[in-house]
């Protein structure tokens, strides 16, 4: 019974972090990555697809993203996508490949994107300490059904904050690492 409780908790921390890594993968730094562009969606003969099952996306270098349409027709309307998903992208077509480049932040900008990292951050531990409450909640349910013993709860519970700490530690890890990447110029 405690080692459900546990381990459910540490699932459900690693989604939070998971999903904290995610969110903080989409805000863009001044270099290029592919994953900028996930959510962009292109009318692929009447439906909405997103852009990387129309086209392989590649990096020509740390500040550029090439797209290769696998259909020609579809070039125009991948840079149509890219520069209407308000992402502040510029694409430019060459031939049958498209070239996107990254601008380069401005120091506003850059603090501003740092907020909001931090925003997200904050969210993530707010989500992990709300799991932490559940998962003390299902052992204090336990120990009153009289299940489990008082020590067995309270070292379940001493396990469940180190595995809260253990989580909150990875997002400030992942945090302070966003925010180097933010503020390199």
């Amino acid at each position: 019974m405690i080692a459900d409780v546990k381990k459910n908790a540490e699932q459900k921390m690693q989604k939070s972090l998971e999903a904290l890594k995610a969110d903080l993968s989409k805000v863009r730094t001044g270099r290029a990555h592919t994953g900028i562009l996930d959510h962009v969606m292109v009318d692929y003969y009447g439906t909405q697809t997103p852009i990387n099952q129309v086209a392989n996306l590649s990096l020509l270098d740390a500040r550029t993203i090439s797209i290769s349409p696998w259909d020609k027709k579809m070039a125009p309307l991948i840079e149509k996508a890219i520069r209407e998903a308000d992402l502040g992208l510029n694409p430019a077509a060459m031939g049958d490949l498209i070239k996107v480049p990254m601008p380069a932040l401005n120091e506003e900008r850059r603090k501003d994107l740092t907020k909001v990292v931090r925003s997200e951050a904050e969210n993530a531990r707010v989500a992990i300490r709300n799991l932490r409450r559940d998962a003390i909640t299902h052992l204090k349910d336990l120990l009153k059904a009289k299940t489990v013993s008082e020590d067995e709860e309270r070292r379940a519970q001493d396990d469940v904050q180190k595995l809260t700490d253990r989580f909150i530690g990875e997002v400030d890890k992942a945090l302070a690492q966003k925010e180097a990447e933010l503020l390199a110029v």
